[in-house]
């Protein structure tokens, strides 16, 4: 009862809306559920200055649902599938979240930019979007402002992907698969993934939205050496900066224990059947909770702030973008894809 009482109003606020951003992602998917829930989150802080008994709960959705639904993300990942079609495009994945990566180091040593807004925008941009961000945000110890700054970046590139490559594809001449490797690789979000697949097969008449569909999954799964790479570094670092003070960091206390749970969640879709109902539940759980989140995170972030500092943050992000489509493309032209 004492955690209910202490987190319970936090959470409810998050909750209330979590619903209205679930519905309008639904409606406008091309955009999505999170986008919504920051900027709703965002307008309510401006008149909701003192949180007070809310304050706790906001901090735990924010934290640990967020870690939950990176968790429930796993049980949508079936191994075996991924294996057998995300293998074909492994060189072209790799080839763009090593772009992305290093494009992002080195606009972070250019613009004198912060570490973990760096980190997060070209893990963002290299791997899955909103998901990547949960899952590394932890790990790196980024605050909310932090989150919200990259998560409103990666979003934004994300929608004109969505509105733009399906007539960028036709212009250029893609086959039905090759439109598909862009989209898993250039698109973030699965329902902008989704959206801008579904423009393309109305268009040419196609089925491009499996293999876009499994090439995205097969990107989610760079989560796992991205995190535990990163928590090695965070490690390491700590350990520099305590160095001859008598403290001790600890690897347990940084790793990113939920992470194992994503791939155990992933592993249990692989080699137990469980009903497409039941996978169906918890993937639309996992969804909901970065909603929710993502609402938790909206209101501890200063939209002031937010709009003064984001000219670095949206140059990387659409240095990033820009970079994975090309390599994409040309990974894919060297395949003799395109």
């Amino acid at each position: 009862m004492e955690w209910i009482r202490r987190n319970g109003p936090g959470i409810l606020a998050c909750l209330c809306i979590a619903v209205p951003a679930w519905f309008l992602g639904r409606t406008f998917e091309v955009v999505g559920g999170p986008v919504f829930a920051i900027l709703l989150g965002m307008v309510m802080a401006l008149f909701w200055k003192e949180q007070g008994r809310a304050r706790a709960g906001i901090t735990f959705t924010s934290k640990k649902i967020l870690q939950l639904a990176v968790v429930l993300l796993g049980f949508g990942m079936n191994l075996s599938s991924v294996a057998k079609v995300g293998a074909q495009s492994l060189p072209i994945i790799l080839s763009t979240i090593t772009t992305s990566l290093v494009a992002a180091f080195v606009l972070h040593k250019l613009l004198h930019m912060d570490a973990k807004i760096s980190t997060l925008i070209g893990v963002g941009s290299s791997i899955c979007g909103g998901s990547a961000i949960a899952a590394t945000a932890p790990v790196i110890g980024a605050d909310d402002e932090e989150i919200a700054q990259s998560i409103s970046v990666i979003f934004l590139f994300n929608v004109l992907a969505a509105l733009t490559f399906p007539t960028l594809g036709g212009m250029l001449g893609l086959s039905n698969e090759g439109f598909g490797l862009l989209a898993g690789t250039a698109v973030n979000d699965t329902s902008s993934v989704t959206a801008a697949a579904a423009a393309w097969d109305g268009i040419h008449g196609s089925n491009t939205l499996d293999t876009a569909a499994i090439v995205k999954m097969t990107r989610t799964l760079a989560i796992i050496p991205i995190t535990l790479v990163l928590a090695f570094l965070r490690t390491r670092q700590e350990e520099k900066s305590v160095r001859g003070t008598g403290v001790t960091v600890s690897l347990k206390e940084i790793f990113p224990w939920f992470v194992l749970f994503f791939v155990l969640a992933s592993v249990v879709t692989t080699l137990l059947p469980l009903p497409a109902a039941v996978t169906g539940f918890l993937k639309s759980a996992s969804k909901f909770f970065i909603v929710m989140a993502m609402a938790a995170i909206g209101l501890n972030t200063d939209v002031v702030k937010l709009v003064r500092t984001g000219g670095k943050p949206i140059f990387m992000g659409f240095c990033c973008w820009v970079a994975i489509a090309c390599v994409s493309l040309g990974v894919q032209h060297l395949l003799h894809i395109w």
